[in-house]
């Protein structure tokens, strides 16, 4: 199937309106009592507990948006509350082995579209894993990457160089058209970014896993052609979800495969760079720089050669973020379909990883 960026984007538009509308419908018709149905011996119906999981984030932040979608629920935090007898679970890298003892769970989801901080507990329970997918967030992630390409396109990093050096030197400007931006990865994200540049004149090719087609772009697919799609790139742009595929791609052989005096801008994951690899490219001058947003460990150590590197920008994970109502919004409404028996939204597939 053929995509064209402008159609899209009118449809989406229009797309948006139907969602408003059937949105308030919904919200008129479908927030109801959530009390699980009484059991054979007539007691008294119960309310579901939903769960929230985080070693790294408090998730106290999810409780109130929460709690409005689902007004009968009763929201919990791990550890400090019980959550061992949660019916939900709602997570951003979650405790490891936390899941297997809870012995009612009946879905896990995510509160982002990355869905791999989940998959890494050994012990995840075999139930349904969905994640969420807001357009706002790829919104955003269109405008970091946008700024992270004029940062090269117009040399505003030799320009910064320049400034503490205190040299007046002009560069010559190029036209987007002559500037060639590759990404990697062609999913809901990959795609927003693509037409977003498309839409400001820059040649865009993408490479993806499985063949796809798109308007004005060309498109890459797997091993056999990824010589090809890093060959003609100047600045790759990295959004591929984590998978055991994925893992350190980002390597010397990969920067090896890019033109002398290309640029890295990783968005994707923190576990796809091999960080020694990327200085070492950077440090032969092989690659002109890097814009990083994700890393292995995070926070990022002070003591990471990352930071203090002329050529390398540090951004604290912050390329988009999901708004909690929408989170919220997206959650709850899977909560609803699972006590109802419906179909979930945006249910990964775990062999995929995605």
């Amino acid at each position: 199937m053929r995509y064209d960026c402008t159609s899209r984007r009118l449809a989406q538009k229009t797309i948006n309106v139907i969602k408003e509308k059937r949105t308030v419908a919904e919200r008129m018709t479908t927030i109801m009592p959530l009390a699980t149905p009484p059991s054979s011996q007539g007691k008294a119906p119960s309310r579901p507990v939903v769960a929230l999981l985080s070693t790294f984030l408090d998730m106290d932040f999810m409780r109130a948006p929460l709690q409005r979608e689902l007004p009968d629920a009763e929201i919990r935090k791990w550890p400090d509350e019980d959550v061992s007898d949660a019916d939900f679970a709602v997570c951003w890298r979650p405790p490891h082995g936390v899941m297997a003892g809870m012995p009612k769970l009946r879905l896990v989801h995510c509160i982002a579209a990355g869905v791999d901080n989940i998959l890494a507990d050994p012990d995840l329970p075999d139930l349904p894993l969905c994640r969420v997918v807001d357009e706002n967030h790829a919104r955003g992630m269109a405008e970091y990457v946008l700024w992270s390409v004029l940062h090269f396109h117009r040399r505003l990093d030799s320009a910064l160089r320049r400034q503490a050096e205190g040299v007046w030197a002009p560069s010559r400007q190029r036209a987007a058209g002559d500037v060639t931006v590759g990404i990697m990865g062609w999913g809901n994200i990959g795609r927003s970014v693509g037409c977003t540049l498309n839409a400001f004149g820059y040649k865009v090719r993408g490479w993806a896993r499985t063949p796809r087609e798109e308007e004005g772009i060309e498109l890459f697919t797997g091993a056999k052609e990824r010589e090809d799609f890093l060959r003609g790139t100047e600045i790759l742009i990295c959004l591929l979800p984590l998978t055991e595929e994925t893992r350190g791609i980002l390597d010397a052989d990969l920067f090896a495969g890019l033109p002398k005096g290309a640029a890295v801008v990783n968005i994707g994951r923190g576990e796809q760079l091999n960080e020694p690899d990327l200085l070492a490219a950077l440090d032969a001058g092989h690659l002109r720089g890097a814009v990083l947003d994700v890393f292995e460990q995070e926070p990022l150590p002070p003591e990471n050669p990352l930071w203090a590197h002329p050529r390398v920008i540090v951004t604290p994970h912050i390329a988009s973020t999901a708004d909690p109502r929408t989170i919220a919004a997206q959650i709850g409404a899977n909560i609803r379909h699972a006590l109802a028996g419906e179909a979930l939204v945006n249910e990964v597939d775990r062999h995929r990883g995605y």
